[in-house]
């Protein structure tokens, strides 16, 4: 014989609920103290219906008698468990106040729990607006009369026209609202529609005659949101009725904006017409963002819920989801969850995963705002506490579940075939790997001398021809210029006879000897002239400084032809070979060493690729790209920027120096391309952790 049951709270209520997707009928058991609803199926409300019996035995029996449903005494307590671990039952006068007292603590959990809960979020309730809004009510029911849909339809498409034919003066606005005043409207806009937004939700809530116990702000880690209670949705029966709450506030944000756009457009310049103009903008674009967004608990969700009919979404769609994961890993044969239909059991487990990622790259983003926000010390702690309560806690939470059901693991073949595929994935990361390193590059021979005409140049000989051999001081090519000949001459004319006059006069007086030293000092003068003339004539005798072949020879040239300053003429390729380089960052360099081989793949088709070894690597990082060509802007392959002419690199690079193997001749152009080395082998797992403490290293300040 079963225990009697102990009586429910007598402040309860039941109320009828929506029929469910069965066919099923439903209801809803108000809690009024906590303002809790619980939406039950038939057979929960029939025991109910029942409870006053107080014996387990006796209910079931009366429900199987009464009804068509088959009712045994594990389905009456598996109702006590739900009311008791919903605090509906009466307490226990022998033992309730321990009980309470336990069942508290156990709920606030330590001190450190309490303190980081109120940090990820907290309610602060600031009206109790449930009077006022039955007494208002009556005030803003024309909003909710088809006359005022159509009305706001009609300035919907009339603002539109308008701002069609304002378009350029609406898009200068809208760069003028980053500016300090234009974010100061947006920052008062966006206060008065979230609190038209919270007052959308409570004014529909109360027209289906919903209280609205408490309206508010709730802080998500420590970020001020617009909160309104309106838990007593539940009460109804109809999902449309629902729908029309969850979406309410995002439907006067769209009001507003239509109404804010018809007015921008008709107002003149001032103050009210630029706080119209985020209203009829960025303020509804954001709410559409993030309110819509099914993958929280805000508006969104609760409209995808509503239209599902699916109470708890979120819980029921993990619940699935982890299911399903278990049983894809390890095949239990678990019963599922909850049955559905098979398009909305797929569905509701891809919506899972959804928001799961989601939830990931949202925390992860919060965690980031949060370092970057608070001070270093506090924001490091702070960045932790989000890793590691939204991102490690669930996954710790599923590997304990995991630990639980060993036993069934061990004899899982499914099991086994899941952990050796998690030991090959794991060796990916764990195990060394031959690596690649790609960088952009450029090759060319290592010995080159360009031959360039000089000013006002014209050419006299051309004494060797494309691929000629060259010996080192061989003069390549003769120049001249009317200038200087004339010069020479004159100079020459000048020293012959400043030279005469210091040999044939006679010192016989002062005045001839004030002469004679003047001579000297205009001799002195004009033979340095023409040393220095003599000099620049070299120039126009350019000489190889090194053994090699003539290459790149202009074709046009022929004597007597007059040359462009810096024109080139000519290349002089060395028997030295060619040689390429390239620019490594602070990760991958530390992967090369010299001797390791490479290959060079030319951007253009310039035939085939070259193999490569490394013959020296810079220890200090590049501070000035020798050319521009290395810079992104340029086409190159490192992020630099231009300062006075020089590029300089966003990042520390170090230059590494290949030479070109088996390679009958050097190469004549310089090549644009990409260089890949064979890098020393490396577990792709240790550049994670190498990275990971760095950065805290960095961060850390150490």
């Amino acid at each position: 014989m079963l225990a009697a049951l102990p009586p429910l709270r007598e402040e309860l209520s039941l109320h009828p609920g929506p029929v469910l997707a069965t066919g099923e009928t439903s209801h809803i058991l108000e809690d009024p103290v906590r303002n809790q609803y619980f939406r039950i199926d038939w057979m929960s409300f029939e025991i109910l219906k029942r409870w006053s019996y107080g014996n387990p035995d006796d209910i079931a029996q009366a429900v199987s008698t009464s009804t068509t449903l088959q009712a045994d005494s594990e389905d009456v307590l598996a109702v006590l468990q739900f009311l008791g671990d919903n605090q509906l039952l009466q307490p226990d006068p022998r033992r309730s106040a321990k009980a309470m007292a336990k069942r508290r603590l156990a709920a606030q959990g330590a001190w450190h729990q309490q303190l980081l809960h109120h940090y990820l979020f907290f309610r602060i309730p600031l009206l109790k607006p449930d009077r006022w809004l039955a007494r208002v009510l009556p005030v803003f029911a024309w909003l909710f009369t088809q006359g005022f849909a159509r009305l706001t339809a009609l300035a919907l498409l009339l603002g539109g026209v308008q701002v069609y034919r304002q378009w350029d003066h609406f898009g200068n606005t809208f760069a003028d609202t980053f500016t300090p005043s234009g974010l100061l409207a947006y920052g008062v806009a966006l206060a008065v529609v979230k609190c038209a937004h919270e007052l959308g939700h409570a004014l529909t809530a109360k027209r289906y005659g919903c209280q609205v116990p408490s309206m508010g702000l709730a802080f998500l880690v420590l970020w001020p949101v617009p909160y309104t209670d309106t838990n007593a949705v539940w009460r109804l029966r109809r999902n449309r009725e629902r729908f029309a709450v969850a979406a309410a506030g995002v439907t006067t944000e769209l009001v507003i904006a239509i109404w804010s756009t018809l007015a921008w457009t008709l107002l003149p310049d001032g103050l009210l017409r630029s706080i119209l103009f985020p209203l009829a903008t960025s303020t509804w674009i954001a709410t559409l963002a993030i309110n819509l967004s099914p993958f929280m608990r805000f508006d969104g969700y609760f409209l995808v819920s509503d239209w599902l009919d699916m109470p708890n979404l979120h819980e029921r769609a993990f619940a699935l989801a982890r299911w399903d994961l278990r049983e894809r890993l390890f095949a239990l044969g678990a019963p599922v969850p909850e049955h559905f239909p098979r398009g909305r059991h797929i569905g509701l487990i891809l919506f899972a995963w959804g928001t799961w990622l989601y939830r990931l790259t949202l925390f992860l983003g919060i965690a980031l705002l949060v370092y970057h926000f608070f001070i270093k010390a506090v924001g490091i702690f702070l960045f932790g506490v989000e890793i590691v309560w939204f991102v490690l806690r669930p996954i710790v939470n599923e590997m304990r579940t995991w630990r639980t059901l060993w036993p069934q693991l061990k004899t899982s073949a499914r099991a086994r075939r899941s952990a050796l595929l998690a030991v090959l994935f794991g060796a990916l990361f764990l195990v060394p790997w031959p690596t690649r390193i790609q960088a952009g590059g450029m090759l060319h021979a290592k010995d080159v001398f360009p031959v360039y005409a000089p000013d006002h140049a014209q050419l006299r000989a051309l004494p060797l021809h494309e691929g000629d051999a060259v010996k080192a001081g061989q003069v390549i090519v003769e120049l001249a210029t009317a200038e200087n000949d004339k010069r020479r001459q004159a100079l020459e004319a000048q020293i012959e006879r400043l030279q005469w006059q210091v040999s044939s006069v006679a010192a016989f007086d002062s005045e001839q000897r004030s002469r004679i030293a003047v001579a000297r000092e205009e001799l002195a003068t004009a033979e340095a002239q023409l040393a220095e003339l003599q000099q620049d004539v070299a120039r126009y005798r350019p000489v190889a400084p090194f053994d090699g072949r003539l290459r790149d020879v202009e074709p046009e040239l022929a004597p007597g032809a007059w040359l462009r300053k810096n024109e080139r003429l000519a290349v002089v390729v060395g028997h030295g070979g060619s040689e390429a380089e390239t620019y490594l960052d602070e990760e991958d360099v530390r992967r090369v060493s010299i001797g390791d081989t490479a290959r060079f793949y030319a951007d253009s088709l310039d035939g085939a690729a070259r193999t490569l070894v490394v013959t020296g690597i810079d220890r200090d990082a590049t501070r000035v790209l020798p050319s521009g060509l290395w810079a992104a802007p340029q086409g190159g392959s490192i992020a630099a920027r231009e300062k006075q002419g020089a590029w300089y690199p966003e990042h520390a690079v170090y230059r590494v120096a290949l030479a070109v193997q088996g390679e009958d001749e050097p190469t004549v152009q310089a090549l644009r391309g990409r260089v890949v080395i064979a890098g020393k082998w490396e577990a792709p797992g240790m550049r994670f952790v190498r990275n990971f403490f760095s950065v805290l290293w960095r961060e850390f300040g150490f």
